[in-house]
């Protein structure tokens, strides 16, 4: 979703899209892209590394004002992740919804072992559901985003199909924009080494 051209924001903006791999030319934004539709990519990931923007430890400390060597590296991209690959590659067309959900969650299931307990809707697998309004548009800013970073690298992006309601262990914890558990309830899940198996 990211360019080069996002580097070059005035007044040290460009700090905000810092992050390795560093974002590159619409080539090989292009080259990305074809990678997950032809199915060379089998995940669809983020690292999300949230470092604050305007904080004298994150994006504009004193030494990295002085050289990019020393602006913290990553961005914050958890929550928009799947509504970018919706809205770019499912509403366009160019990957189905049964490769959307593969790409997100049964790949990832299968690889890390977790499989079928996760990453599948099945008798004995957690009831773990995102519910997507496909249709629901929605421009991008910081004030409708639920992270701990001050700032989103996908400002005034519009895009098309956004998550309504979250599922987690069977609990509705999201659900039009609220956030319905006041603490964290993530469980440690050990992984099946046998299991694991490469996505197809």
């Amino acid at each position: 979703m990211l360019t080069a051209d996002d580097l070059d924001g005035m007044d040290w903006e460009g700090a905000k899209y810092v992050c390795s791999p560093p974002p590159r030319d619409k080539a090989s934004q292009d080259a990305c892209w074809i990678g997950l539709e032809s199915g060379m990519f089998s995940l669809f990931s983020s690292d999300h590394c949230p470092f604050r923007y305007d904080d004298p430890h994150g994006k504009l400390n004193p030494a990295g004002r002085k050289s990019f060597r020393s602006v913290p590296n990553g961005v914050p991209g958890v929550e928009t992740r799947l509504p970018n690959l919706f809205s770019e590659r499912v509403n366009k067309k160019r990957i189905s919804i049964n490769d959307f959900v593969a790409l997100t969650a049964t790949n990832h299931a299968k690889l890390y072992g977790l499989y079928p307990r996760k990453g599948t809707i099945a008798i004995g697998s957690d009831v773990d559901l995102a519910i997507w309004d496909p249709v629901l548009k929605r421009t991008i800013c910081q004030s409708m985003l639920h992270h701990g970073a001050d700032y989103t690298p996908y400002k005034g992006l519009e895009v098309t199909g956004w998550p309504t309601t979250i599922v987690l262990g069977g609990r509705c914890i999201f659900e039009d924009g609220i956030i319905n558990e006041s603490e964290p309830s993530g469980e440690y899940l050990v992984r099946n080494r046998s299991s694991m198996t490469a996505p197809a």
